[in-house]
């Protein structure tokens, strides 16, 4: 019998590989397009996403939206998905056990998806999905090749909200992601290319 993206979803609202489980109001386990040749990956649900049930819905997703419109990305060209599907209390950053626990559920994920190109959104995401402890700011804007994807990490939108002088950082990074896409021939070339916005708001 096949296994289907509907199967996988069903799996993942019936997941009690970790205690997340036990408080969460929502699996988290997508926005955009099942199959996509780009996919972000956060760190894990909020408030509002465990409410909604969505990632990337509160005040950062729509930083995050506002990037991915203004370089012309449309809702099929994006698989946004998280390192752990459940809410952690208080919205503090996922522990190891629990990355560990989610990421089997992640990696069938990733072959549902099927994408050429994966931003890691924040310290927490490159953490968990390269195993390491590297800081993020020593990689963040340069692209590593690991098992046939291009993985480039980046600031987490959350972060730009409390240091907006960083904002034209992650806007860069985006624009790299757009470049790297028409290169491959994953996405139409963008005719207008945005205006990057000042440092300071």
């Amino acid at each position: 019998m096949s296994y289907a993206w509907a199967d996988f979803v069903e799996e993942c609202k019936q997941c009690k590989a970790c205690p997340l489980c036990e408080t969460r109001n929502n699996v988290v386990v997508i926005r955009g397009s099942v199959r996509a040749p780009l996919m972000l990956i956060g760190e894990g649900p909020g408030a509002n996403e465990d409410l909604q049930g969505l990632p990337f819905v509160g005040q950062a997703g729509k930083l995050l939206d506002l990037l991915l419109s203004a370089y012309g990305f449309s809702g099929d060209d994006y698989h946004i998905c998280n390192i752990v599907k459940c809410r952690p209390p208080e919205n503090r950053v996922p522990t190891a056990e629990e990355a560990k626990a989610c990421m089997p559920l992640l990696a069938k994920q990733i072959r549902f998806g099927r994408p050429k190109i994966i931003v890691l959104l924040g310290k927490t995401a490159y953490k968990y999905f390269m195993s390491t402890e590297e800081a993020i700011g020593k990689v963040r804007g340069r692209f590593i090749e690991k098992n046939d994807f291009l993985i480039l990490p980046t600031f987490h939108p959350a972060y730009i909200l409390r240091n907006n002088n960083e904002r034209i950082t992650l806007w860069r990074d985006i624009g790299l992601v757009r470049e790297k896409m028409e290169e491959l021939g994953l996405i139409a070339p963008l005719s207008d290319i945005p205006m990057m916005p000042k440092g300071r708001a």
